[in-house]
């Protein structure tokens, strides 16, 4: 199984199309507080459609709480500032992938505890500043679910 982790996200359907893909992938998602908006957000409800009776969500009161609940795992940060490609690392089960807040990525002092090579990061075009964050999400874990040979999958 793999961790999908939403460091304080800010946009509700972003959100609800994580649940969504973890649903469908068998990934837990972890919502770390604050949140830009709350739970019963309709936007969150109708992104992630009826999939979230499906899904196994945690929310986090603090980025403190997360990581003791993520103990023993790998975690990767997801961020533009890496060296790393996604699809260069290898991933195993129990992994856990970190993506920062819409407008700003994960900030400093988060990436500060991420190694080098826990730090991937998603080509663009040099145009680009970023992807839409469930996109990212969809990728990401796509590949390392790939890596693992789809399991649970048809």
């Amino acid at each position: 199984m793999l961790d999908i982790v939403l460091f304080q996200p800010e946009i509700a359907p972003n959100a609800g199309n994580a649940v969504r893909l973890c649903a469908n992938i068998g990934a837990r998602l972890h919502l770390v507080r604050p949140l830009g908006f709350a739970l019963t957000d309709k936007k969150l409800a109708r992104a992630g459609m009826d999939y979230r009776e499906f899904a196994d969500v945690t929310v986090h009161d603090d980025w403190a709480a997360c990581r003791t609940a993520l103990a023993g795992q790998r975690l990767f940060a997801v961020t533009t500032r890496a060296s790393l490609r996604y699809d260069q690392a290898a991933y195993a089960a129990g992994d856990a992938f970190v993506f920062g807040p819409e407008t700003a990525g994960l900030p400093v002092e988060v990436l500060a505890e991420f190694a080098d090579d826990r730090r991937i990061r998603l080509p663009m075009a040099t145009a680009s500043r970023s992807l839409n964050l469930s996109n990212a999400i969809a990728v990401v874990a796509f590949e390392a679910w790939r890596q693992l040979g789809f399991p649970g999958g048809r």
